[in-house]
């Protein structure tokens, strides 16, 4: 096993320092706690937690999950038990284990941010950054979410970045085709950072029952299957400068983090291969140490951007 504290995988996005690039993804890692069980999760340049909302949600009905060619359909519906309970349960566990944490967090408008918000600010020194979740297909409030409008973007943004004095990161949707507009109007609104891509809008039927084998006929697609979309839109948002990428979407070895980061990413995030391989993040450090030991590279962010494109 290779040397977890090795500086040459020491990465900044933005204002954010991290040990390494490998940032677990949120939905699919809990917090951490769990995993450390099977190998100290501090070793992880950071987990995001899942999601937390301002009250508990109890999230979509089952089924919830759907195995698909090379992916996964999921449809929670974005359950977690509110933010007073990762605050007071959570996160005493989280800085006995030193994990790097990024507290994500979702509302149905900038009200609700800003509220949730203001109870962080007494546990902000605790955490690396927090993540605004404004692009989960699952849920949506008046047939649109968040993360579609500009203007959204933008006002939640700046509400929760006047409250905290930590990095905030943004994280975009696929589903959008204005993904430069979305990061625009995240920079504006005093964003660190954007990571992307979330789930692809998805779906999948029963051909004996003629249902759908979704409680809430439409999920989010994530997985291998998703990872030649994620590079193309991670791609073209760094052609456009913008803002400092966290990639994911279908990475399952070092090898995709490696492409992420050739195709624009600062950092890399994992997400449905928590589910199918426990020690992935191990994995992929060790990966990552041994490729630029071979590349003879000081730093892994030297990978960052370095597509060779039309030569």
């Amino acid at each position: 096993m290779n040397n977890f504290n090795d500086p040459r995988l020491a990465v900044r996005i933005g204002d954010i320092s991290l040990k390494n690039p490998v940032i677990m993804c949120s939905g699919t890692f809990a917090s951490g706690i769990e995993y450390n069980e099977i190998y100290e999760t501090q070793i992880i340049g950071a987990v995001t937690t899942k999601s937390f909302s301002l009250k508990p949600m109890e999230g979509n009905k089952p089924p919830r999950l759907c195995e698909t060619s090379s992916g996964l359909l999921n449809s929670i519906g974005l359950q977690n038990e509110g933010i007073d309970y990762f605050i007071k349960e959570q996160l005493p566990l989280v800085k006995k284990l030193k994990i790097n944490t990024i507290l994500s967090i979702l509302g149905v408008s900038s009200s609700e941010f800003a509220e949730i918000a203001s109870k962080i600010i007494k546990i902000e020194h605790e955490l690396i950054a927090v993540e605004l979740n404004l692009s989960c297909p699952n849920i949506k409030k008046g047939g649109i979410t968040l993360g579609s409008v500009p203007d959204s973007v933008e006002e939640v943004t700046s509400v929760v970045r006047k409250t905290l004095n930590i990095p905030v990161v943004v994280k975009l949707s696929p589903n959008n085709d204005n993904l430069a507009e979305m990061a625009k109007r995240a920079k504006s609104g005093g964003a660190t950072c954007v990571s992307l891509v979330n789930t692809l809008i998805g779906m999948a039927i029963d051909i004996n029952t003629f249902k759908p084998r979704l409680g809430n006929i439409i999920g989010g697609l994530s997985g291998p299957a998703i990872k030649p979309v994620a590079l193309a839109k991670i791609y073209s948002l760094y052609k456009a400068n913008i803002l400092p990428i966290i990639g994911m979407g279908g990475i399952s070895g070092w090898q995709d983090a490696v492409e992420f980061m050739l195709a624009g990413a600062s950092a890399v995030g994992l997400g449905t291969v928590n589910f199918v391989e426990y020690d992935a993040a191990v994995n992929v450090i060790n990966g990552l140490i041994d490729f630029i030991s071979r590349k003879n590279l000081n730093n892994i962010s030297d990978l960052t951007g370095k597509l060779k494109a039309g030569q």
